[in-house]
């Protein structure tokens, strides 16, 4: 999937949109990396955090983790393309 104009460091919508909610969210966000891998139906959006900040991108119940993936399925809605969010938690 290639980039859309007007996004930084070579992001679709849906994983710019992903890694400004980090930023906004997280206490090192300086730290936030956004890695997405596409295949031909499914794009996997990889966020890494701070090892502390991981907490906060879940959330209790992992409320915060949902809501941010509800929002990458609707920003992904006009694309016709599917996107899912992962955290990545090892770093």
């Amino acid at each position: 999937m290639s980039s859309v104009p007007g996004y930084r460091d070579g992001l679709t919508q849906p994983g710019w949109l992903v890694q400004e909610i980090a930023k906004a969210m997280v206490d090192y966000p300086d730290e936030v990396q956004v890695r997405e891998v596409t295949g031909s139906s499914l794009t996997i959006i990889e966020l890494t955090v701070h090892p502390g900040d991981v907490g906060k991108m879940i959330g209790t119940r992992g409320v915060h983790a949902d809501a941010i993936r509800r929002l990458v399925k609707a920003a992904a809605g006009k694309l016709r393309h599917n996107y899912r969010m992962e955290i990545i938690e090892d770093r």
